[in-house]
């Protein structure tokens, strides 16, 4: 063996409903898409016809061996105007759920990733005072059909990729480009988690449910400054962690808010999460306040670094300071012919398997190609290649090795020779 994987350690996949379901319309992403500000003209109306072949797409899961399986599902559809609520959406999800179940993977709801229903996103989406209440509306609606069925839920996906893309750089829809409205959302978002949190473990205990797991995703990323002897790059790395991810990790996880997170919707202090789930793909290297990448270093596909040391320096330091267990909630590589990501695998469960850290399950992101948002179908993440055009499915040599990995729970010397042997990084 190469290695085995550390004990207990479970392996699954990760999707997000808009990225692989189609068919949708009704939100925020499609008409961003519509209005032609895609990079490759794509739409996630298209994406991976999931919402009708999900039973293949698990059967596939179920063929590979995935044990754990991350997946959301769509605001839009569940409730398409303010209110009203779709009975046979909820009857297609439970559906869907039971489907997993039945194959022996065990589901991980996610109630929000990025997108909007239309009519929530035009007044405003978290930025509106009243988007805690609405949100509560629909998160309680979901948990009343599906909660008796899932233990463990996120709440939202990547506040702070959502804020800052969406409100601060204007580079996803809405295109704001407001600090004012960031601070709404973080406000805003802190609030609907800490009060989803409360109400899934109530509604489920009634339920006479025994175990429940409720966190957030969190996507973080190592902070470095690019001259480690220039005080202002120092600063600036300082400042980025700050207002990037720290402040919004002890908001929704204690709520201890401090700027840019405000107190808002009754929020009090205490412990809002069974689990730290960390999203991780990269290092910032950071001259000044934004993103940036060394010179030099490894590279995937959208050009970001790939620093696999990163995540164990994260698990660590959260898993100390909030003394809980660490799920890897996403984990990947943009590797757009699967020419290194088998070496990403290996590497990255190789560190996991081998180093102290508390990560008890990994989620690679994602289980297959997917609409990846601004890249639209340029960008593939998937250990399973999707033909866009065909909607035909085939499960790259990655996918290849996951399932090898999950079977020998490790890397066997055959495997690595097929698989890994060979592959390289590029610059």
């Amino acid at each position: 063996m190469r290695f085995t994987l550390k004990e207990g350690l479970l392996l699954g996949a990760a999707t997000a409903a808009t990225q692989i379901e189609g068919g949708d319309e009704n939100n925020n992403w499609a008409r961003f898409a519509a209005e032609g500000k895609v990079y490759d003209k794509t739409s996630p109306t298209r994406a991976c016809d999931h919402y009708n072949r999900f039973r293949e797409d698990i059967d596939l899961m179920a063929e590979m061996g995935i044990e754990i399986y991350r997946f959301g599902i769509e605001w839009s559809r569940i409730e398409p105007a303010e209110g009203a609520f779709d009975p046979e959406v909820l009857a297609h999800y439970r559906e869907e759920i039971e489907y997993m179940i039945s194959k022996g993977i065990r589901p991980m709801l996610t109630l929000h990733h990025f997108t909007n229903p239309l009519w929530f996103e035009d007044m405003g989406g978290f930025t509106n005072k009243r988007s805690v209440e609405i949100f509560m509306s629909f998160a309680e609606r979901v948990i009343d059909a599906l909660g008796d069925l899932v233990e463990d839920y996120i709440t939202i996906n990547e506040p702070n990729v959502y804020a800052t893309n969406s409100l601060f750089f204007g580079t996803w829809p809405p295109e704001k480009k407001s600090l004012v409205s960031v601070v709404k959302a973080f406000s805003n978002m802190t609030a609907c988690h800490i009060r989803a949190y409360k109400m899934i473990h109530e509604k489920r205990q009634r339920m006479g449910k025994e175990v429940t797991r409720v966190s957030f995703a969190n996507h973080l990323r190592i902070f470095e400054p690019k001259d480690k002897d220039n005080s202002w790059h120092r600063t600036c790395a300082k400042l980025n962690r700050w207002l990037f991810q720290d402040a919004i990790t002890e908001a929704m996880m204690t709520g201890k808010c401090k700027f840019p997170v405000m107190k808002r919707g009754g929020v009090t202090e205490g412990r809002y999460y069974d689990f730290i789930g960390i999203n991780y793909y990269s290092r910032s290297t950071v001259e000044g306040i934004g993103d940036g990448v060394r010179e030099d270093c490894h590279k995937n596909d959208l050009g970001w670094e790939i620093y696999h040391d990163g995540l164990i320096e994260l698990a660590n330091e959260l898993g100390n300071r909030y003394g809980a267990p660490v799920y890897v909630t996403e984990n990947g590589t943009c590797d757009n012919t699967d020419a290194f990501r088998p070496l990403f695998v290996y590497d990255q469960l190789k560190l996991i398997s081998e180093t102290d850290n508390p990560i008890e399950r990994y989620y690679h992101w994602s289980f297959m190609d997917n609409f990846e948002w601004r890249e639209g179908e340029s960008a593939r993440f998937g250990l399973v290649r999707v033909d866009y055009e065909t909607q035909t499915r085939t499960v790259n040599a990655s996918g290849k090795l996951y399932a090898d990995i999950i079977r020998n729970k490790g890397v066997t010397d055959e495997a690595y020779e097929k698989y890994v042997e060979g592959r390289e990084y590029h610059r």
